[in-house]
């Protein structure tokens, strides 16, 4: 069982940026990859990109590369999400998430994904 906390979402201006991480206990932190996704009401989730277990490869989404950057620190069991140039439409829940299935490419599919995190709020607004 893998638990997983985020932390840093709030209230930003329009074109600034914010860090998102993710804490991560009950398993051995480098055993499993982490992924990133939103969801706003009344859509369906959205993925925004995935790191490998060793934080060596990453996959974003189309739209998002380029603004977000994953990352991750073994040592500490914590995932990031670096996002710059924040813009009202990335107003959402944003959500972090765990695949302990060994693949050779990072999954874009939630359904991938054995273990979430309950969610942080980030407000995009002036």
């Amino acid at each position: 069982q893998v638990q997983l906390v985020e932390s840093g979402g709030g209230l930003v201006q329009p074109g600034g940026s914010l860090r998102l991480s993710c804490a991560a206990s009950g398993r051995a932190f480098n055993t499993i990859a982490m992924a990133w996704f939103r969801q706003t009401p009344g859509q369906e989730r959205e993925f925004l990109g995935a790191i490998s277990r060793g934080g060596g490869n990453t996959v974003y989404a189309p739209s998002m590369k380029g603004r977000f950057t994953i990352s991750r620190d073994n040592a500490k069991n914590t995932a990031y999400l670096q996002m710059y140039s924040l813009r009202p439409e990335d107003t959402a829940v944003y959500y972090c998430a765990a695949d302990r299935t060994v693949r050779t490419v990072l999954s874009r599919a939630g359904a991938a994904y054995d273990y979430w995190g309950q969610g942080t709020q980030v407000t995009v607004s002036s």
